[in-house]
């Protein structure tokens, strides 16, 4: 094979005249700057992990302090007052000259003094980040209390931070008192039950909470002492990585392109600037500009990261089962690519350069251009990670554990990112826009289940018309941690890397690349057997999706109505729900929890007892003096439950960690079973717009995003996903299943389309 001939650096042959050693310059070249440019990143890595470690002071401050110290020393002033001394008396140098000595001991006390700032400063920023009051005050009525806060959190944090900087300063997430969870947890299901069935529940958390509850809190409290985030790390294992079904359309969710625009129809440039865009934002230290710090800690595993099926059994009493681990590789020069059946390893570094957009459109077209067969096995392979978790586990154990499969499967898991070069096009289009759109996201979802490889942290589709999209694994991180990153990739691929007028990339080629390495597979017939498609494709045919752009109005108008637009959308969403089943159900909206060190996220019940009388009285035909005031309780009081959940104060994340801490004591508590045990049978996301300066919407309103959605949580549930696009426009991402009767997505989306109507006609009435 041509590649394995250029990955030969040297060659020698014995003659009788002795060793005829051939060595290949071009070859040791490359070799000495892949080196240079590890190295680089190297140094690179110590430099950022020290900025970040003094943070919020800076390395030079230590020359300062060191100065400064010296100057009143030379003044003949001790800053010290007597430990300079107490340095010198306790160091063992002692036939060092007095001069010589003093200088060391005072740069010793200057280390000391800058390193104890150092913690004085972080101490200070932390408790600064550790107010949240801002939050609950009304937009316009700023306290002082809050305008102080500001200010000294602007001083502090004046120093440009980088991506980590923030991170030990964070506040640990706190456990809330187990009297206010229960308490708010009976005012969400009150909506949902009778009074029989109120009484009932109630009877139970009173009685958790007098008895089990405290014991289940004291070691709550003490694991909140010892680890940083109370709830992250049991979340990610046992909510995600213990799963032992498909996570597809189960657990992984996608992103979409634009809805109006499609940068260039040659599929090859764009996956070429696709790559690109990525690979620069894998580059950035820097965190986006913003007053109040997040966590960063879900991006550190954000490239170069699998998931592998487990099949060992994991430790403890709670769950006897296998679970899955994240892997993480510290770094990776190229990316896994499918296309029609075949696998390839595309570097997309050459002698420490990223390649140019070009070039990587040029390897694309290679790929693409490419007609040798699939081998046996190939084509579905990526349909293992489709299904079951416990085949896939299996087969991985018996037969890609060695030799020559391993190391192809290690090529696709160590990679930056997976890319799928599709042979179908998608998009609004045609004389079906409305059904091409759900078509498309149906594709992203699942696509044929064995051509995405969805194990992997995330998956870029690029389609045969040029069209994009992004499939991505749940576990390592959440939505808004993917979406800062397709943000800034579809931003960067349409306005900063662009393309030449007809289509292809920008940049020049150099045409003595390798070609992109196929990899090689040796699958046997019974393995090629159990590769099986039915789980997969049972899930997938019973995905029922449909994505709806709602243009009435947005969020400029929604705001003149001195409304929240996410409170406009969910009290809207209830009202859908109420016409569309004749009940209420247990809604669950997901807001964040990075405020706090490892923060990932927490349930917002959006079906309170305020939304439900507002939904009941508009149904019942009360007048509209009547309605708008119930809507005003109905819009504050979701706000408020949307604020206790980002600061802390939630109910499922401390309900669930009280649980897995029953299961580790071997304790039987019917409340918290019950309560884990109810459906989720409207589960909402928002996907936030975090880079609105990077599109500039007034000058170019056809680059709107389509935002992403996922599968239905509940068999008999909606999965609702929504996205604000500028001021004029919220993208609808519906999904439901075709096996449940009661639940189609496109009448309830008919059903959301009303309800909006409907609220913004009662206040402009």
């Amino acid at each position: 094979m041509a590649e394995a001939h250029q990955a030969v650096a040297f060659q020698f042959t014995i003659t009788p005249e002795g060793i005829d050693l051939q060595l290949s310059y071009q070859a040791l070249n490359q070799i000495y700057l892949s080196g240079v440019r590890s190295w680089k990143k190297r140094v690179s890595r110590m430099r950022n992990s020290l900025i970040k470690g003094v943070y919020p002071a800076s390395p030079s401050s230590w020359l300062f302090v060191v100065i400064a110290i010296l100057a009143t020393m030379y003044m003949r002033s001790d800053p010290s007052m007597g430990l300079i001394t107490k340095i010198q008396q306790h160091l063992p140098l002692r036939y060092t000259e007095n001069t010589q000595m003093t200088s060391v001991f005072t740069l010793v006390f200057s280390t000391l003094l800058w390193l104890s700032l150092i913690l004085a400063l972080r101490f200070c920023l932390k408790l600064l980040l550790s107010y949240h009051q801002w939050m609950f005050e009304q937009h316009g009525r700023v306290s002082n209390v809050t305008k102080v806060w500001v200010t000294l959190l602007r001083l502090l944090s004046s120093r440009k931070p980088l991506l980590y900087s923030y991170q030990t300063s964070l506040p640990h997430l706190p456990v809330p008192p187990i009297k206010d969870t229960v308490s708010r947890y009976l005012q969400s299901v009150r909506p949902l039950l009778t009074d029989p069935e109120y009484k009932r529940m109630t009877e139970l958390a009173n009685h958790f909470e007098l008895n089990l509850g405290n014991r289940l809190q004291r070691y709550l409290k003490l694991k909140a002492l010892w680890a940083t985030n109370y709830v992250s790390d049991w979340w990610e294992e046992y909510i995600y990585l213990r799963s032992r079904g498909p996570i597809m359309v189960n657990s992984n969710y996608y992103g979409m392109d634009f809805l109006y625009v499609t940068p260039t129809p040659v599929q090859a440039a764009r996956a070429g600037n696709t790559i690109t865009a990525l690979l620069l934002y894998r580059r950035k230290t820097r965190v986006p500009g913003t007053v109040i710090p997040l966590c960063a800690a879900q991006c550190e595993r954000m490239f170069n990261t699998t998931r592998t099926p487990g099949d060992q059994t994991a430790r403890g009493i709670i769950l006897s089962s296998s679970t899955d681990v994240l892997q993480h590789w510290q770094d990776s020069e190229f990316v896994a690519v499918y296309h029609k059946g075949r696998y390839f390893r595309l570097w997309v570094y050459r002698a420490g350069r990223l390649l140019s957009p070009r070039e990587i459109e040029y390897q694309i077209q290679r790929i693409l251009d490419d007609l040798s067969p699939p081998q046996p096995g190939e084509d579905k392979l990526g349909a293992l990670t489709a299904g079951d978790r416990m085949p896939w586990s299996r087969m991985r154990k018996q037969y890609f554990s060695s030799g020559i499969n391993k190391r192809s499967l290690d090529a696709i898991e160590r990679a930056a990112f997976f890319i799928t070069l599709d042979d179908e096009e998608q998009g609004m289009r045609g004389e079906d826009p409305a059904g091409n759109l759900d078509r498309y996201a149906k594709s992203l979802l699942h696509g044929k289940c064995y051509d995405r490889w969805f194990d992997k942290s995330f998956s870029i589709v690029i389609y045969k018309n040029g069209k994009s999209g992004l499939n991505a694994e749940h576990s390592w991180a959440d939505a808004p941690t993917v979406a800062h990153l397709w943000e800034y990739t579809l931003a960067t691929d349409a306005f900063q890397l662009g393309y030449t007028e007809d289509g292809h990339c920008k940049g020049d080629v150099d045409r003595t690349l390798p070609m992109p390495q196929r990899l090689v597979w040796d699958i046997p017939s019974e393995a090629q057997v159990c590769i099986s498609l039915a789980v997969a494709q049972a899930l997938a045919d019973d995905v029922d999706c449909h994505v709806f752009p709602f243009r009435e109005f947005g969020k400029g108008r929604i705001k003149k109505l001195r409304v929240s637009p996410d409170a406009f959308i969910q009290i809207g969403l209830q009202l859908a729900y109420y016409r569309d089943r004749g009940g209420f159900c247990l809604t669950y909206e997901a807001s964040m929890t990075r405020l706090f060190r490892e923060g990932r996220t927490e349930t917002v019940r959006s079906c309170s007892n305020e939304s439900s009388a507002f939904v009941k009285a508009l149904e019942n035909g009360e007048a509209e003096e009547q309605c708008r005031p119930l809507f005003r309780l109905a819009s504050e009081r979701h706000q408020n439950l949307y604020r206790l959940a980002m600061t802390g104060a939630g109910i499922d994340r401390h309900l669930f960690c009280l649980y897995v801490v029953s299961k580790y004591l071997g304790v039987e508590s019917p409340f918290l079973k019950e309560v884990l045990s109810e459906p989720w049978r409207l589960s909402t996301s928002q996907t936030p717009v975090q880079q609105m300066e990077l599109f500039d919407l007034k000058n170019n309103p056809e680059f709107i995003s389509l935002g992403g959605g996922f599968g239905p949580v509940a068999d008999d549930g909606y999965g609702v996903s929504y996205i604000i696009v500028g001021e004029d426009m919220i993208n609808f991402h519906v999904s439901s299943k075709h096996s449940c009767s009661q639940t189609v997505s496109n009448t309830f989306v008919s059903f959301i389309s009303q309800s909006k109507t409907c609220l913004f006609n009662l206040h402009n009435s």
